[in-house]
């Protein structure tokens, strides 16, 4: 090509003002950033996921073997004669989970209530700084204060002491999640009722309850899970029993003559197990099969409270979309 051709050639050809070259280069090197940081951020984030993953297939492989009929019917047995299940354990935590929900949730959403109306009071202020603090608490210590003033004075270790101790732990996650749903609610409602007449307390329990319910529920499961997965409460407070059965408890009051509410402390005073005390006990037990059945008990656990937490992200993605 003559020299003619090629100075056409070169004038054929856009010339791109500096600033355009200066912002093409500029979004290119933002493309490569932003490629970089997302490929950082999904790195970070499978390396976090590896320890749960882990921990989920090492106790289902492990624990899955172990699980039968007869580990949830059936009472402990002798390690020399085999077998045996973890019932009381089971039927422990049931009770002790509704004693805490009994004591927790209407303390928690009343609490909760008071705080969301009045945030700025004395005592508004001082609900909401001890709840912080009582969230921090380490759970070993509320076990010694359930021992301090309910073990001692009673004499006996009880699912009692159990169940109170776990509703100081699940009291926080309650009157936190409790107070943010009800400040969610439109002011318009509340509003409208006192217009229409109805007093502080009958809003509150008509109006604002409702409105704020899917999400007061999932605080109290969040709670419910927490409370469940606690162990260092429970050796101070009901000291474990393989003897523990619902069942023959109440046989033995009926036959004896007992009244229902006789019955009923019987069971709540009555030394009890729990699943996370019984897979603490069994852990450090030297014969296999204790070993087996609690890894068989780490599995219940957790697909328990991995299920609440499942179940919660469920019922909070379902009221985010009926907003919507």
């Amino acid at each position: 090509m003559s020299a003619v051709g090629q100075s056409a050639s070169r004038a054929a050809q856009p010339i791109l003002p500096r600033g355009l070259i200066k912002t093409k280069n500029r979004h290119h090197t933002r493309r490569i950033t932003n490629l970089a940081m997302l490929g950082m951020t999904a790195a970070f984030t499978l390396f976090a996921a590896i320890p749960l993953i882990w921990v989920t297939v090492y106790t289902v492989m492990t624990g899955a073997k172990y699980i039968n009929v007869e580990f949830f019917t059936e009472l402990p047995a002798s390690v020399l004669q085999g077998g045996g299940g973890v019932s009381n354990a089971i039927a422990g935590t049931i009770i002790i989970t509704l004693i805490a929900m009994t004591i927790s949730i209407p303390l928690g959403i009343l609490a909760a209530y008071y705080v969301a109306e009045k945030p700025n009071t004395r005592l508004g202020l001082v609900v909401r700084f001890a709840t912080d603090v009582l969230a921090g608490v380490p759970s070993i210590i509320i076990g010694l204060f359930a021992y301090g003033i309910l073990v001692k004075p009673l004499g006996t270790f009880s699912a009692l002491a159990g169940g109170v101790a776990i509703s100081i732990i699940m009291l926080p996650t309650i009157v936190r999640s409790t107070e943010e749903m009800l400040k969610l609610v439109p002011r318009a409602l509340r509003e409208g009722s006192l217009a229409l007449g109805a007093p502080d307390w009958r809003t509150s329990l008509v109006v604002l309850l409702p409105a704020a319910l899917a999400g007061v529920v999932t605080g109290i499961m969040l709670a419910i899970a927490r409370g469940v997965g606690e162990t260092a409460p429970l050796l101070f407070t009901i000291l474990g029993n393989d003897h523990y059965s619902v069942r023959q408890i109440v046989q033995s009051g009926v036959e004896s003559g007992m009244t229902p509410i006789q019955i009923l402390r019987e069971l709540v005073l009555s030394p009890t197990d729990a699943l996370t005390l019984t897979m603490y006990r069994y852990s450090q037990d030297p014969f296999p099969e204790r070993v087996q059945q609690a890894w068989a008990i780490a599995l219940v656990v957790m697909v328990f409270v991995l299920g609440v937490n499942i179940l919660t992200r469920a019922l909070t993605a379902r009221r985010l979309a009926g907003r919507s």
